[in-house]
């Protein structure tokens, strides 16, 4: 991992989870749990609402969570003075589904950088760790 960018102190899960509030991230119920050096934890607790009409998890829901988690990992690691972040691209691969219980993910800096990050997730099933869902996202830094 490049590591231009530092963890901010500032960017706690708390501070996170306010932000979701109102937001996506908050519709859908995402709980921010722990913001380390070049990692975030997150989980989403699966109800009904959360999965397609054919009653299996909706891969929004999975990319709902993957991006938001990357996404503040870049929020968490921005270079000073940096005003913010855009994603350019994203890439998921679903290898199995949920139907119940909660979805744990962790989100890894590949790449920080001063003009652009990338951050990998897992996303799993949170009671039996099985992988549900492998993730990219990479991002533009705006100055």
């Amino acid at each position: 991992m490049a590591n231009r960018s530092s963890l901010r102190p500032e960017v706690t899960p708390e501070e996170l989870n306010r932000r979701s509030r109102g937001y996506l991230p908050g519709l859908v119920g995402l709980q921010v749990i722990e913001v380390a050096e070049g990692r975030l934890d997150g989980r989403l607790q699966l109800r009904p609402e959360l999965l397609a009409p054919n009653g299996f998890l909706h891969a929004a829901t999975v990319i709902a969570l993957a991006d938001t988690l990357c996404g503040y990992g870049c929020i968490a690691h921005l270079p000073e003075g940096a005003k913010g972040f855009t994603t350019i691209e994203l890439k998921s691969n679903f290898l199995g589904t949920l139907l119940e219980g909660a979805l744990a993910c962790r989100a890894t800096a590949v790449h920080l950088g001063r003009t652009t990050q990338v951050w990998d997730a897992v996303v799993r099933d949170e009671s039996r760790g099985k992988q549900l869902a492998l993730f990219r996202c990479s991002q533009i830094i705006l100055w």
